[in-house]
């Protein structure tokens, strides 16, 4: 049964950030990293692969695990992490996994013959004489790499540049053989850090992680984190080894840029660190990227938009929404809550009252996701619905909180309906008659009283 595509993607107690998507086949695949809800630190788990058919963005698969962290000879003990990957497809018809471990400088490759397969270690990206990349004396340190395959050669991007580093120059791309693994050319800078941007168009959006690249016609797409950390940004070139020009940014995970729906500068959600790509599925463009949830940088969810590439290789930068890849979602039905885009309060509260969502139980329970500790002035905002003649709209809740819900339109909108909510311990459900505008809208709830509640879901009819 087709399913409608909403964000995050995939159901809401898995945690995939630094998504890297490919089209292989008739399948949309996503490689990225693994973290744990309730995680204490960034990727945690092992390599696992989720995929959907190019034709129903909304039906994601579970292809399990490809590559256990203790799969590299360096990590037997598994005490490293496995920090953001890419894949690429060689001129063998294999695919190919390159990685960094947390506590070294060196990219790995691992090796399937299939897209989501069991991978194996296959090698470490070295020099003709043996020295490993990362490690020779004058090289910087190699961190999240990005692959892309061309005329039998391996463009290697990397790089990890602090906002106040100097050691540490920008992204790098390092040409490789077509044995995946041996330098043919040494690294060369395509994008600035911090302290090396003046005059080079990068001012205020330096490289600092998170290195992709791409390509649509004659042009290459190099996607990364600037120094904001929330925003995925893009520059352009004819080659992919040098002449990259700033673009502009194409997503943040907070909305900081967009002004169509609130003020250009007010984040509508937590901000943090961003990691992501593009990819065409049958002939349209998204990017994916990741957002924050429990309150924390370390349980991150993959989050999808499309995009508009314009006749002059232009992004546009794209509003964060809960309908994602899929459109207009169906004005009625059940939403569950953790589908929320924007997640904010118009007062700052103490840390342990800040919005967020989360879920019960421990990692690798399959529990639904809610917004926990909504207190007075909090919103969360839903986008964008497909409405027609809604008459009445339900939520369920639990907390020790007494007050109402606002339904909205606009998270500073007209008032169009009032829930009553009262103290419960378990999740109970509460309902208001409304009349809801027709055609293409939000639905923002903000939460008007005294106490700390959750919320699970809301129901239009």
């Amino acid at each position: 049964m087709k399913k409608y595509a909403v964000n995050p993607y995939l159901p809401s107690w898995e945690y995939i950030p630094d998504g890297e998507p490919y089209v292989f086949g008739d399948r949309v695949y996503v490689y990225g990293s693994h973290d744990f809800y309730n995680g204490y630190v960034f990727c945690l788990g092992d390599y696992v692969c989720w995929s959907a058919p190019a034709d129903d963005l909304g039906n994601w698969r579970y292809e399990g695990v490809i590559y256990p962290k203790t799969s590299d000879p360096m990590n037997k003990d598994g005490k490293m992490c496995l920090y953001a990957p890419d894949v690429v497809k060689g001129a063998d018809g294999r695919y190919y996994l390159y990685y960094v471990l947390d506590k070294v400088p060196v990219v790995s490759v691992a090796v399937c013959d299939t897209p989501a397969g069991r991978y194996e270690f296959y090698g470490y990206v070295r020099d003709k004489d043996g020295g490993r990349l990362g490690e020779r004396p004058g090289d910087q340190p190699q961190f999240d790499p990005g692959v892309l395959r061309e005329d039998n050669k391996i463009y290697l991007y990397c790089g990890f540049c602090g906002p106040q580093d100097e050691t540490r120059i920008g992204a790098m791309v390092t040409v490789l053989a077509d044995d995946m693994v041996t330098v043919l050319e040494e690294p060369v800078v395509i994008a600035p850090s911090k302290p090396y941007s003046a005059g080079t168009g990068f001012e205020g959006h330096e490289f600092f992680e998170a290195p992709s690249i791409r390509k649509k016609g004659s042009t290459y797409y190099f996607i990364y984190s600037s120094v904001a950390m929330h925003e995925l940004c893009y520059a352009v070139s004819d080659s992919p080894v040098s002449g990259f020009t700033y673009g502009g940014v194409i997503v943040s995970n907070c909305d900081e840029g967009i002004d169509t729906y609130k003020p250009a500068g007010m984040h509508t959600a937590f901000a943090a660190n961003n990691h992501g790509s593009l990819v065409e599925i049958l002939g349209k463009w998204y990017i994916f990227y990741h957002r924050h949830t429990n309150g924390t940088w370390f349980s991150r969810q993959g989050c999808a938009e499309p995009v508009s590439i314009l006749e002059d290789g232009t992004i546009p930068q794209v509003e964060i929404t809960t309908s994602g890849m899929g459109g207009l979602l169906p004005g009625k039905g059940e939403y569950g809550a953790y589908l929320a885009c924007n997640l904010f309060q118009t007062e700052q509260k103490p840390e342990v009252l800040i919005p967020r969502i989360m879920q019960d139980g421990r990692d690798g329970d399959e529990e639904p996701g809610y917004i926990a500790h909504i207190t007075d002035g909090v919103t969360a905002g839903f986008k964008y619905f497909e409405c027609e003649d809604i008459k009445r709209i339900t939520i369920t809740t639990r907390g020790y909180a007494a007050g109402y819900f606002e339904v909205k339109h606009a998270w500073d909108g007209e008032v169009l309906a009032k829930i009553q909510i009262q103290y419960t311990n378990v999740w109970e459900s509460c309902s208001a008659d409304l009349e809801m505008e027709n055609g293409k809208q939000a639905i923002y709830l903000t939460y008007r009283g005294n106490g700390d509640a959750s919320l699970l879901s809301f129901s239009l009819e």
